[in-house]
């Protein structure tokens, strides 16, 4: 338990709000329960927490407008809750920004361990990339500003990047030109050694493709090893 860790839940419906509020209160952690948009933007502006609990259906803003708002501010884990259950829901949570997504009903266990999950990523991120930190690293039209976390292309316009895609990108760019395996990117982004069949960090190679190379079938930046993993093959330039 950590009750020095700080979870805000946004969800328009009291039951569940609640609901969740009180069991990770139990779990040792500081909840802020909130029931809509405007009330997170008020949050957020006097505090920012470890981690977001998101409804995605909600009246006025819904989940993905505020994931959109959470990552042009911070890298905040967000952790989407729907009872929409379609796989083209999900991987448009994903890509909005959020970390994870939970489908309801869900078990509170879960939810516990999926929380668990994603702040001990926050955590062992912030430890892995430490190097790179206090500077910004140029490749092609991009920069990625390391210290806050923030991706500009060449109009200086920011381009959203979940918490997880942040440490793969990041991962990539620490070692150049050289082939990162897929177990080494896992255990930097998720901080846990991959399964047999695992995909996960395919998936999220895929959307940060799609994110940052002119056309990612044919990928620029980053280049895959058939059976070794992935390598970032464009020149790269820090600064400090």
């Amino acid at each position: 338990m950590s009750s020095s860790q700080h979870i805000a839940i946004v969800d328009d419906y009291p039951d569940i709000r609640e609901l969740v509020a009180q069991y990770l209160s139990q779990e040792g952690y500081r909840v802020t329960a909130v029931a809509d948009g405007n009330a997170l933007r008020d949050l957020l502006d006097k505090d920012t927490p470890d981690l977001i609990i998101l409804d995605v259906m909600m009246p006025g803003e819904d989940g993905l407008s505020l994931c959109r708002h959470i990552r042009s501010r911070s890298n905040t884990p967000v952790l989407f809750l729907s009872a929409r259950t379609e796989d083209l829901d999900v991987i448009l949570g994903l890509e909005m920004g959020g970390d994870d997504y939970l489908k309801k009903p869900f078990n509170p266990r879960e939810l516990l361990a999926r929380v668990k999950a994603l702040l001990r990523r926050s955590t062992s991120a912030s430890e892995g990339v430490s190097s790179l930190v206090e500077g910004s690293i140029r490749f092609g039209d991009w920069m990625l500003n390391c210290k806050l976390r923030e991706l500009l292309g060449a109009d200086g316009v920011s381009v959203s990047l979940s918490g997880t895609e942040f440490r793969l990108l990041a991962a990539l760019l620490e070692k150049p030109g050289e082939i990162v395996t897929r177990d080494d990117l896992l255990n930097k982004v998720s901080g846990r050694a991959s399964e047999p069949f695992d995909r996960s960090i395919d998936n999220q190679i895929s959307r940060l493709r799609r994110k940052i190379e002119p056309d990612p079938k044919n990928p620029i930046y980053i280049r895959t090893h058939w059976g070794g993993g992935y390598a970032f093959v464009h020149p790269v330039s820090k600064s400090t």
